[in-house]
C-alpha cells in the first residue's frame, strides 16, 4: 500500500482530468456493450418480422455510435495518456533532484548503472501502469458488470450457469500475480546490471581493449543478458499460461451455456435474436477479463519497479543545511579542524581526532600512503559529507551554520580526474558561474594556459567537447578546470593530485597555472611532486585517519621520522 499511496500522491494534481479521462473511458465502453443490441433487433425485428423501418433506425445508429466513440475515445487517450506523461516527469525530476541532494557516499555505494536503470527502465514501467494498466482494471470491472447486468436482465436462469465460473477465475489471478511480481522485480534487478556494465565498458573501453578484456566483458554482458532472458521467459510463461487456463474455464461455462439456451429457444421461451445476444455478450466476457489478466500483471510488474524507485528515495543521506543556516560572508580563507571524526561505514573511523588551523593565504600539503584519509579530508571543507563529531570553522563560522551554496562558491577544486559537462568550451569554463562575460572567460583561460589551444581549434571557444571531454587531452582538460576555478575566484583552493596523470611537457604548463592560481589563497595540496610539498607553507602527515606530523619540509627532514621516510620511498 506504501507504494500505491505514493504512486497516487504524484497523480493527485491532476486528478481532475484523470477522472475526466477515465469518464470518457466509461462512454467508450458503454458504446461498446450497445452494439450487440443492435443484432438483436436486426435478427428479431428484421430479418424474422421484416420491419424496414427498425433496419433504417438500426443502420443510422450503427453510424452515430460509431462517431461517438470515436471522439471520446480521442478524449480519454488524451488525457490518460497526457496525465501519466506529467506524472512521470514529475516522478522522474523528483528523483533526480533527491539524488542530486544525496552526499558523495551515497554514489561511492551504488553503481551507476543501477541507478540509471531506476531512472530510466523502472519510471517507464510505472508510466505504462498509470497511463494503461490501472484505466484498464478500473474500467473492465465495471465493463464486466454491465455485461453481467444486460444478460440477467434478458434471462436469469441462463446468466446464472455464466457466473458460476467467476470464482474459479479470481483464484487463479490470485496464484498467479503474486509470482509475477516477484519475477519482474527481479527482472528489473537483472536490467539495472545490464545497464551497469554497459556504462562501464563504455566508459573504460580504452582499458579494455588495452588489456585484451573484450572476451571477457562480452561473456559477462552475455551471461547477465541470458540470465534476464530466462527471468523474461518465466513472466512470459506465466502470461502465456493465464489466459488459456482462463478462457478453459470460461469454456466450461459457455459449453453449458449453448446446450441449456439451444433447449430455452426450442421450446419458445427465448427468441432467437435474444439467444444471439446471449452468445454475442458471452464472447464479450472474455475480452474484459483477458484485459484484466493482462493489466494485472502490468501493475503487478509497475509495483515492482515503483519499490525500486522509492528505495532510493527512502535513502537519507543528503548533507542537510542547518534550518538557521546563514549566508557565508566574503571570507579572509582561515581554516580549523577542530576534533574532527568521520566515517563512511559505522565502526570503520576514516579520520580520527583531527586538529590544525590553516591561516589565510598559507598553502597546506597533505601526504600520507593511499588511504590515510587525505582526499576524505578535504571532500569534508565544501561538506559533501557530514561529519560523525566535531567541527569545521572557516574564519571562525562553522561551516555546518551556513548555506551550502554560499559555502562552495568561496571554494575552488581542481581534481586529480577532470569532470568536463556536453558543450562548448566556454560552457565548460563558465560552469556554476553566472553573468560572466566572454572577455572574463578568456582572461581566466590565459592565466590557466590554456588560452592557445583553444584558438587552435577550429571554432575555438564554441568547439564542442563531447562527452566527459573525449575529444580533449588529459592535460587540455586540467588547464579547463584550472581556467573553471580562477573564474570562480575563490578563497579557498583544494587541488587533490590535479597533475599526477599528466606527461612532463603538459605538468609544467598546469603547474604554472596552478602556481598562478595559488597566489593569495588559502591552499590544500594533495600532490604526488616534490617540488609542490617542498614549497608548502605546511606539511601534514597522515597515517589511518590520524595526523602523525606536522611542519615544513625542513622542519620535518630534520626529525627524521614518518616524512622522512616517506620524503624517501615516494619522492626520491
Amino acid at each position: 500500500m506504501t507504494v500505491y499511496k505514493k504512486v497516487y500522491s504524484y497523480m493527485k494534481p491532476y486528478i481532475k482530468g484523470y477522472v475526466l479521462g477515465f469518464i470518457f473511458l466509461i462512454v467508450t465502453a458503454v458504446i461498446d456493450l450497445i452494439y450487440p443490441m443492435l443484432f438483436k433487433f436486426l435478427i428479431d425485428d428484421v430479418l424474422i418480422m421484416g420491419d424496414n423501418q427498425v433496419l433504417n433506425y438500426i443502420a443510422l445508429a450503427a453510424i452515430a455510435l460509431f462517431i461517438v466513440k470515436g471522439i471520446f475515445n480521442f478524449g480519454q487517450v488524451y488525457l490518460l495518456s497526457g496525465m501519466g506523461e506529467k506524472v512521470i516527469t514529475d516522478l522522474r525530476n523528483d528523483l533526480y533532484r533527491h539524488m542530486q541532494g544525496l552526499s558523495l557516499s551515497f554514489y561511492e555505494k551504488w553503481q551507476t548503472g543501477e541507478l540509471i536503470s531506476r531512472a530510466t527502465n523502472d519510471i517507464n514501467t510505472v508510466q505504462i501502469s498509470i497511463t494503461t494498466g490501472i484505466p484498464g482494471m478500473l474500467i473492465q470491472p465495471l465493463k464486466l458488470a454491465g455485461i453481467i447486468s444486460i444478460l440477467i436482465y434478458y434471462n436469469w436462469k441462463l446468466s446464472l450457469l455464466a457466473f458460476l465460473i467467476f470464482p474459479l477465475v479470481a483464484i487463479v489471478f490470485n496464484k498467479f500475480g503474486g509470482r509475477m511480481r516477484k519475477i519482474s522485480n527481479k527482472i528489473q534487478q537483472r536490467l539495472g546490471l545490464i545497464t551497469t556494465i554497459l556504462q562501464e565498458t563504455i566508459s573504460g573501453i580504452m582499458i579494455v581493449k588495452a588489456f585484451n578484456m573484450e572476451k571477457k566483458e562480452i561473456d559477462k554482458f552475455t551471461e547477465a543478458s541470458n540470465k534476464t532472458l530466462n527471468d523474461n521467459l518465466k513472466g512470459v510463461q506465466i502470461r502465456a499460461a493465464l489466459t488459456p487456463l482462463i478462457e478453459f474455464i470460461l469454456a466450461i461455462g459457455v459449453a453449458i451455456f449453448f446446450w441449456y439456451g439451444g433447449r430455452l429457444v426450442i421450446n419458445g421461451e427465448l427468441k432467437p435474436g435474444e439467444l444471439i445476444l446471449f452468445l454475442t455478450y458471452m464472447a464479450m466476457l472474455m475480452s474484459p477479463i483477458n484485459i484484466m489478466s493482462e493489466n494485472y500483471n502490468l501493475i503487478q510488474k509497475a509495483a515492482g519497479s515503483a519499490e525500486r524507485i522509492l528505495e532510493i528515495f527512502d535513502i537519507d543521506g543528503k548533507v542537510v543545511e542547518d534550518k538557521g543556516a546563514v549566508e557565508l560572508p566574503q571570507i579572509e580563507g582561515k581554516v580549523e579542524f577542530k576534533d574532527v571524526y568521520f566515517s563512511y561505514k559505522d565502526g570503520e573511523e576514516v579520520l580520527n581526532n583531527i586538529n590544525f588551523i590553516v591561516e589565510p593565504g598559507e598553502t597546506l600539503a597533505l601526504v600520507g600512503h593511499s588511504g590515510a584519509g587525505k582526499s576524505t579530508l578535504v571532500k569534508l571543507i565544501p561538506r559533501f559529507y557530514n561529519l560523525d563529531r566535531g567541527e569545521i570553522l572557516i574564519d571562525d563560522m562553522n561551516i555546518s551554520k551556513v548555506s551550502l551554496k554560499s559555502l562552495r562558491r568561496q571554494i575552488g577544486i581542481v581534481p586529480q580526474d577532470t569532470m568536463l559537462f556536453r558543450g562548448t568550451i566556454a560552457q565548460n569554463i563558465a560552469y556554476g558561474v553566472e553573468n560572466k562575460s566572454r572577455e572574463e572567460i578568456i582572461e581566466a583561460a590565459r592565466q590557466a594556459n590554456a588560452h592557445q589551444f583553444i584558438i587552435n581549434f577550429k571554432d575555438g571557444y564554441e568547439t564542442e567537447v563531447g562527452e566527459r571531454g573525449v575529444s580533449l587531452s588529459g592535460g587540455q582538460k586540467q588547464r579547463i578546470s584550472i581556467a573553471r576555478a580562477i573564474l570562480t575566484n575563490p578563497r579557498i583552493l583544494i587541488l587533490d593530485e590535479a597533475t599526477s596523470s599528466l606527461d612532463m611537457k603538459s605538468e609544467a604548463l598546469v603547474q604554472e597555472a596552478l602556481e598562478r592560481l595559488m597566489i593569495n589563497r588559502t591552499t590544500f595540496v594533495i600532490a604526488h611532486r616534490l617540488s609542490t610539498i617542498i614549497d608548502a607553507d605546511r606539511i601534514i602527515v597522515l597515517e589511518q585517519g590520524r595526523v602523525i606530523e606536522e611542519g615544513s619540509h625542513e622542519v620535518l627532514m630534520k626529525k627524521e621520522a614518518h616524512y622522512h621516510r616517506l620524503y624517501k620511498t615516494q619522492f626520491m
